[in-house]
């Protein structure tokens, strides 16, 4: 299973949980299965044509996947997984 962090704004789609456990190979495997246990949730990450969204940053532990293999990557047993919205602002 790999533990995967949901931030604040997404948890309405996972009835208010702040983590849930999720089986997936990769991280696009995983934002699948995370869509079929939790609906809505692809749409929020993904865009229309399956790239995730510029302001999403997802770790693998505490590892930007942009800096991996990005929705490549791989996933084993006991990963933890953060989704991060992206923050912007400020002057």
């Amino acid at each position: 299973m790999i533990k995967v962090r949901i931030p604040t704004p997404l948890r309405p789609l996972t009835k208010g949980q702040g983590e849930v456990e999720i089986v997936g190979a990769s991280i696009d495997e995983l934002i699948n299965q995370l869509d079929s246990a939790h609906p809505g949730l692809k749409g929020r990450l993904c865009d229309e044509k399956g790239e995730l969204r510029r302001f999403v940053n997802i770790y693998v532990n505490e590892e930007d996947i942009r800096f991996l293999q990005g929705k490549d990557t791989t996933l084993k047993d006991g990963d933890e997984v953060s989704i991060v919205p992206a923050i912007a602002g400020g002057r």
